[in-house]
């Protein structure tokens, strides 16, 4: 090939180029053409390729957790149902509806058989939960150290499972100084709810949630 000088090029009569310069801007415009069409086409599609190999690591990721929990998921039931089982057992060990009135009576009677002088001894309206109703009662119980421990034990021999808690109560010293003590407030018993009464208090929780809409 001649040696040429690009400066005698005439751009206005490109068809009277040699063939060899021809050959070489053509190969220019196409290597151009490639550059052009790479940057703005082909780097972004590896920029959302790249997008896309990052969420793909992030749905394994949660496809893998979420796996490993469906793996766990069915001993998980079995354990909430064994657990369900063993409430219900141990509810059904409290007092029912029927057995209340006559429960009460007999934590009068084994206070009295202690020796211990109530003074108040009054139940209030029961408090239904979701699974068990509370029984408060207030008292006002006259006794010594060792007669309160005879009445506690008593209650604890009740054929029935019998569950006391204590709430703003006082154990003081009587004001006559006989060495007697007074033990006032408010205990609380409980009974499990059959499933009627479930049922009711279930209904009533979902009435009370459209309410508060």
């Amino acid at each position: 090939m001649k040696d040429f000088d690009l400066s005698n090029l005439d751009f206005n009569n490109a068809g009277a180029w040699p063939a060899a310069v021809k050959a070489v801007f053509c190969a220019i415009v196409v290597a151009v053409i490639l550059f052009l069409g790479w940057w703005f086409f082909i780097s972004n599609q590896q920029d959302q390729l790249e997008a896309l190999k990052r969420t793909e690591v992030t749905l394994k990721r949660d496809f893998e957790a979420e796996q490993a929990r469906a793996v766990n998921l069915e001993p998980l039931r079995e354990q909430l149902a064994e657990m369900e089982a063993m409430l219900q057992q141990m509810l059904r060990q409290l007092p029912s509806r029927t057995e209340m009135p006559d429960l009460i009576v007999d934590i009068s009677q084994t206070a009295l058989a202690a020796g211990i002088q109530n003074e108040l001894f009054q139940p209030q309206p029961e408090i239904r939960r979701e699974f068990y109703a509370e029984k408060p009662i207030s008292l006002r119980m006259v006794g010594s150290y060792h007669q309160f421990g005879d009445f506690v034990s008593g209650v604890a021999s009740l054929p029935r499972v019998v569950i006391m808690t204590m709430h703003d109560i006082s154990l003081r010293p009587r004001d006559d100084r006989g060495g007697a003590l007074v033990l006032e407030g408010t205990v609380k018993t409980y009974r499990y709810l059959d499933e009627d009464e479930q049922a009711e208090v279930a209904a009533a929780s979902v009435q009370q949630a459209q309410g508060a809409r």
